[in-house]
């Protein structure tokens, strides 16, 4: 058989699960993919049910403060999500991502059933506060807390662990060097939000109706018992999946360049770039660009950059690194500015999981005789982020490539809209909330007293509008950025730029944290009230909310720079690029 019918049946660089070429016939494909997105929608079911209804655990069960009770859950999931960099570490350089997935799964299975005794056993939680001394709420003590804390982080591993590799297992399932495959696997990465949306809705609605109607232990043990169903229809399908080999880390890659250029720091550049070394094949070589002249040092071949082991003469990587391979982890310096700009954004994202779902536990929130439950108003935000995604896919992409030509938006441009959406939803918030307190000044001067426990005569339906537009925000954000950190990264580093996608969520809700420290320290005043009191009804979230509006005006201010300054250096970087893409044309 020639090289032509080879790999008319064998998916290119895949293996089977005994490790011989993967036939096509018999691996990859949708069905394997869909296995994996089963992972997926669980593992979101399991975070958001727990992250969007949390803080009204910790303050209603727990007796913990407003704002404490905030940073807990945006604490939580930034871990969640900066431990991808963990597991994209360990799927690239020992496990491979199937393994990754299989065991990070069943870690967050795990501790969602941790979660679920937790919340069950009445000795891990304070006595309800009409039973308590003087009738004062009585805060959960260590042991309650730590056990809770465990049962957190124990399922932050397992979404992290797992979450850095589906995607990617995923689009395994499909060879991008056939074209109808290609194809299919442009279809699943267009799928792939929408089915962490649909997670979101199922978590935000059903899970955390049962959490408030039924029992939290229940709800918790259904997630429990949907992420064992998941594995074990994952853990199915090992015959039917194509396998990637792993590369080794990218992060290693990128600190080897740092360390030889460091290391020959002192060295004079030559005059031209022809005495620089180079070893990668002809076809994937990456052109040189005149940024960051600095890390070109580390391809200058000096005394004692090669190795000899036995009759082989090798350079060593922390000393002498090749022109393309400095010139990818320029490719990555330049996704920073960027990155930086769309971390705030995810700050204001965690307002929405957070004080926004503490203002409605607050407000009136029945339709007739049924009560929606404090956590669900968050479906707003998930219908805005499944709404504006079928707009855009049906609409605005039709009609701008009817009237310009092009099929939509740029991935810079879809940021650009994502941050602006959250500027307007802040100030949607600020004003809600300036709304929300004058009734409950007014509740407190009628009603003689504190509106602690009260719910305020005003619609819980005034939230909507900070809700839709933070979650339009992020339909266009999320792409935008996926989009942008894939393409703009080097081929053999894609999955350490997700990661860094990644990250820009988890500083995000780490930045909420701190914010909400601060202002809580620099507004306390004497009575340790200020705009986050511990009862928001004695605070001003609306200040608070209207500082989050300024500084995502600013940041948009800083991310047209970076956006300007990203697309003039596109066309010198992206020759390099378009030579990696259009390597081994003429195999399979």
């Amino acid at each position: 058989m020639d090289l032509k019918e080879r790999c008319s049946v064998s998916a290119a660089d895949a293996v089977d699960y005994k490790g011989s070429p993967a036939d096509k016939s018999r691996t990859g494909g949708w069905i394997p993919a869909a296995l994996i997105l089963g992972i997926e929608i669980c593992e979101r079911l399991s975070t958001m049910g727990i992250a969007v209804n949390l803080v009204t655990y910790l303050g209603g069960t727990m007796h913990l403060p407003s704002a404490e009770s905030a940073n807990i859950v945006t604490d939580f999931m930034g871990t969640s999500f900066l431990l991808c960099l963990l597991g994209g570490f360990l799927a690239d350089s020992f496990l491979g991502r199937y393994l990754t997935i299989a065991i990070f799964a069943v870690v967050q299975a795990l501790g969602t059933g941790m979660l679920s005794v937790s919340t069950k056993l009445p000795q891990l939680r304070p006595p309800p506060c009409n039973s308590a001394v003087a009738g004062q709420c009585q805060r959960a003590n260590g042991l309650q807390m730590g056990t809770l804390y465990i049962s957190l982080y124990v399922i932050a591993l397992g979404t992290g662990g797992l979450k850095s590799s589906v995607s990617g297992f995923g689009t395994d399932q499909f060879d991008d060097k056939d074209e109808k495959e290609k194809s299919q696997m442009a279809y699943f990465f267009n799928r792939f939000f929408f089915f962490i949306s649909t997670g979101t809705l199922l978590a935000v609605t059903v899970l955390v109706y049962i959490q408030d109607e039924v029992g939290r232990s229940w709800a918790y043990g259904i997630c429990c018992i949907s992420m064992v169903l998941a594995i074990l229809l994952f853990l199915s399908g090992t015959r039917r999946y194509r396998f990637k080999k792993c590369s080794g880390s990218p992060m290693v890659q990128i600190l080897q360049v740092i360390v030889a250029a460091a290391k020959k720091r002192k060295l004079e550049l030559p005059s031209t770039i022809a005495f620089l070394y180079e070893n990668s094949p002809e076809a994937s070589r990456i052109q040189h660009t005149g940024q960051f002249r600095c890390l070109d040092k580390a391809a200058i071949v000096a005394e004692g950059d090669y190795e000899v082991k036995g009759e082989i003469k090798s350079p060593n990587p922390w000393k002498l690194c090749s022109v393309t391979r400095i010139e990818e982890v320029k490719m990555m310096i330049r996704l920073l500015p960027i990155w930086a700009t769309t971390i705030l954004f995810w700050t204001i994202y965690a307002q929405m999981i957070t004080f926004s779902v503490e203002q409605a536990t607050t407000m009136e929130r029945s339709i007739g005789s049924f009560q929606i439950p404090a956590g669900s108003l968050t479906v707003f935000f998930v219908g805005a982020i499944l709404i504006s995604l079928a707009v855009y896919d049906r609409v605005i992409m039709s009609l701008m490539k009817k009237w310009t030509g092009k099929p939509g938006f740029s991935n810079l441009q879809r940021i650009g809209l994502g941050l602006t959406l959250s500027v307007i939803g802040m100030a949607a918030a600020a004003l809600a909330e300036v709304k929300r307190l004058s009734v409950a000044r007014e509740a407190a001067t009628t009603g003689g007293g504190s509106t602690t426990n009260a719910t305020l005569p005003i619609s819980v339906f005034i939230l909507i509008p900070q809700f839709f537009f933070v979650g339009a925000g992020e339909a266009f954000i999320y792409t935008g950025q996926l989009d942008f950190f894939i393409t703009r990264s080097p081929k053999g580093m894609k999955t350490m730029s997700t990661g860094l996608f990644l990250t820009t969520l988890s500083l995000g809700f780490f930045l909420s944290s701190f914010l909400v420290s601060v202002v809580k320290i620099v507004t306390g005043g004497k009575g340790g009230q200020g705009w986050l009191a511990d009862n928001i009804n004695n605070g001003r979230l609306d200040c608070f909310y209207g500082l989050l509006a300024g500084l995502s005006a600013i940041n948009l201010v800083a991310f047209l720079g970076c956006a300007a300054w990203s697309k003039a250096q596109s066309s010198e970087a992206g020759g390099g690029l378009e030579m990696m893409k259009s390597h081994v044309e003429e195999q399979c």
